[in-house]
């Protein structure tokens, strides 16, 4: 065949070949802009803040030593809506880190850099150099009500008080009837079928859960809540005992005019150690009775306010080994009265202030979730113009029980109750309605509780300088 004629028909053949390439990219985009888009919207909202701290005396010891830092953390959280009735939501963390701070490189994991777990003897916690997905749910509406499903908000109910707002997983069903919301939740706390540490690896029915149902009535200037939460905690079982314990609390929040008043009580009753056989011989039940309160109230006049709040967390006297009174959720890590006084903030970044540290112990803790507490607080605000508002405080704080440790049936008490008293003040700022600048300071008087079991122990007082900057959007 001669030359010419084939190469003409190559040419037609890729011409005819560029044609159909160039529709058949025409359909695709028409198609795909004629499409729904599968996530009509997004709405991202988050935060950002930076923190600089000045603490004198964290260690209470009349030779301490003082320190002086940055930190700071990233949180963003989209939420994408699918459909009508449809989201999902996201939340991820990133450099929740102090400034400067290079030990997440492969050093020694410094308690000032990191934060302690419970208990504090465990191992701690990393600092966040990149991003960690802590929550991913999907919120959907049904004819019989409302599911979320994956890892969500969990620990928090009614107030602030008890409240720890971890992320696990979850699924929630709630419905509405009238002014009454109902929820029921089913919570995995611990997998022990792919769990690798022995022996609570590979174990039948040795798994954490909770189921709960609450109730919460809303009205004009009311809302008022009662929760009943099971706990069936089985991962220690192969090591001889589980946890089934029931959480009862009821919560009431109510304006009237200048006043609030907002108040949570909460009864925990069941075992803290219930043993199966073969039991070990010397092995015991526990007993578990425990209780906690909670009370504030407020009230405006003019361009300032006054208030009150009172907390308390039942501790265990360590006199009989069945027995357990300490309120497994204590006061929780949200509620910070005071910016040094058993802060869980200052405990994330410094360790906590601590002396001879008896309230770290594991049979009767004093920690930044305040267990075994009785807090007394009293404070006052003024805002002289919309973007500036200062407050001061003080607070008076003590154990429930002195007790610290029992050994060979002789209980050890520390010399007094008194944890201490500190007075605070903070101003703060908007810089813009989503930015806001806080400077504050607090004083803190330290109680004998922190000299422990030695009479001839000595304490020294501590203050801390702080300011903030807050971005939220």
């Amino acid at each position: 065949m001669p030359v010419g004629i084939e190469y003409a028909k190559h040419y037609f053949r890729r011409e005819k070949m560029k044609k159909l390439l160039v529709v058949l990219l025409s359909l695709g985009l028409i198609v795909a802009f004629s499409m729904t888009a599968s996530a009509a919207d997004v709405k991202f909202g988050g935060s950002y803040y930076v923190v600089g701290v000045y603490g004198n005396n964290p260690s209470l010891s009349d030779n301490g030593y003082s320190h002086a830092f940055f930190y700071q953390r990233v949180r963003l959280q989209p939420v994408f809506q699918i459909a009508e009735g449809l989201t999902f939501t996201a939340r991820m963390d990133a450099l929740e880190k102090q400034w400067g701070n290079t030990n997440w490189k492969g050093g020694t994991d410094d308690l000032s850099l990191s934060r302690p777990t419970v208990p504090v003897t465990t191992p701690k916690r990393g600092t966040q150099e990149n991003i960690e997905f802590e929550r991913g749910y999907v919120t959907f509406m049904t004819g019989i009500g409302q599911f979320q499903v994956g890892y969500q908000n969990v620990d928090d109910w009614g107030t602030e008080f008890g409240d720890y707002s971890n992320s696990r997983p979850r699924i929630m069903y709630a419905t509405k009837v009238g002014n009454l919301n109902l929820i029921a939740t089913y919570e995995k706390v611990y997998e022990s079928d792919t769990a690798g540490l022995a022996p609570y690896s590979n174990k039948v029915d040795a798994d954490n859960d909770t189921y709960a149902l609450s109730g919460i009535y809303k009205d004009k200037g009311t809302e008022a809540g009662l929760l009943y939460k099971y706990y069936a905690y089985n991962s220690n079982k192969p090591a001889g005992a589980k946890t089934l314990m029931t959480q009862l609390s009821p919560y009431a929040k109510i304006t009237a005019g200048p006043l609030y008043f907002e108040g949570e009580a909460t009864y925990w009753f069941g075992k803290t150690a219930q043993y199966e056989p073969p039991a070990p011989a010397a092995a015991k039940d526990v007993d578990l009775n425990a209780w906690s309160l909670y009370l504030k109230g407020k009230m405006n006049a003019g361009a300032g306010y006054v208030g009150a709040l009172f907390s308390f967390a039942s501790g265990n006297d360590l006199s009989d080994d069945t027995k357990n009174t300490t309120a497994p959720s204590g006061g929780g890590i949200i509620m910070n009265p005071a910016l040094l006084l058993l802060n869980d903030v200052m405990n994330t970044w410094t360790g906590g202030i601590s002396a001879s540290s008896p309230g770290l112990s594991a049979a009767n803790p004093v920690t930044s979730s305040k267990y075994n507490t009785v807090i007394y607080n009293a404070f006052a605000g003024f805002n002289p113009n919309p973007k500036l508002n200062v407050e001061a405080a003080l607070t008076y704080a003590t154990v429930d029980k002195k007790a610290l440790s029992k050994t060979a049936g002789v209980v050890t008490d520390a010399v007094s109750n008194k944890l201490g008293t500190e007075f605070d003040v903070k101003a703060t700022y908007k810089i813009y309605d989503n930015l806001t600048y806080m400077v504050g300071a607090g004083y803190l008087w330290t109680g004998d509780y922190f000299k422990g079991a030695s009479t001839t122990a000595t304490v020294a007082n501590d203050y801390v300088l702080l300011n903030q900057l807050t971005l939220s959007f």
